[in-house]
């Protein structure tokens, strides 16, 4: 068995600091390591990634994240990657990483993702050049996120990172309006594109926990806003995903 604790949309800022780490301080308990779904800081500034590696570092359990939107606003998503792993996190970004767990490997591949919308009410690549960009940003980092995904051979179970959602149902709350700016079906296409456990997201901060891709893997939407609470944590390698939620 491996459990995963898991959150996103952290929003790590000065005024931040001690809010999260008496609950990360309690994950050797709970959890074999944690994932974290973007949206790391607030506006993407390499002070703000200092904050979050004070929080979020020196754990004792493996920590993973992909960055999220606000940690490419201010240009510096370069430089706050590396503080992020001058402090023992493992970014990932169209990459995977392979953890061993109880004696399990443990696959994890991760990307940051886009948007674009979902069967239906998507965008296409036609017409303007802009529109053309925009749909090929989705496509790329789907691609970089399904050949991560099959890249990682030989685990026992395999947990795709993304930012942005991957299916619909977990934006349920959020106004139907903005999906296509919240995530992508091409994300849920790279997902089902290897045999994948779970698939954790964040950055809809009204939407729902739960969903499924059309190949039937797991959605959980883990952004903070969402779930409540310092991290759930997910079990892996049993019947049930939610069968070892820990509530913190």
């Amino acid at each position: 068995m491996i459990r995963i604790a898991a959150v996103g949309d952290v929003h790590v800022d000065k005024d931040v600091l001690g809010r999260y780490r008496p609950a990360l301080d309690q994950l050797p308990g709970v959890a074999d390591a944690l994932l974290i779904a973007g949206d790391l800081t607030r506006h993407g500034t390499v002070d703000e990634a200092k904050c979050m590696a004070e929080e979020f570092g020196g754990l004792a359990v493996p920590v993973v994240v992909v960055l999220g939107n606000h940690d490419h606003q201010s240009d510096q998503q370069s430089q706050v990657t590396d503080v992020l792993r001058d402090a023992g996190l493992t970014v990932l970004e169209g990459e995977g990483t392979v953890l061993t767990i109880n004696g399990h490997r443990l696959g994890i591949a991760g990307a940051k993702g886009f948007g674009g919308g979902f069967a239906g009410a998507c965008a296409s690549s036609f017409g303007e050049r802009e529109m053309k960009n925009f749909v090929g940003t989705s496509e790329a980092a789907a691609e970089k996120l399904g050949a991560a995904l099959r890249g990682l051979e030989g685990c026992d179970a395999l947990v795709a990172l993304t930012h942005y959602a991957p299916v619909p149902e977990t934006l349920t709350g959020e106004p139907l309006e903005i999906y296509p700016f919240l995530g992508s079906y091409l994300l849920g296409q790279a997902i089902d594109s290897a045999p994948t456990a779970l698939a954790l997201h964040g950055h809809a901060h009204h939407g729902s926990e739960r969903g499924r891709t059309p190949g039937g893997v797991p959605v959980r939407n883990v952004a903070h806003p969402v779930i409540k609470q310092a991290y759930n944590v997910y079990q892996l390698l049993s019947e049930d995903v939610d069968a070892g939620l820990v509530s913190v």
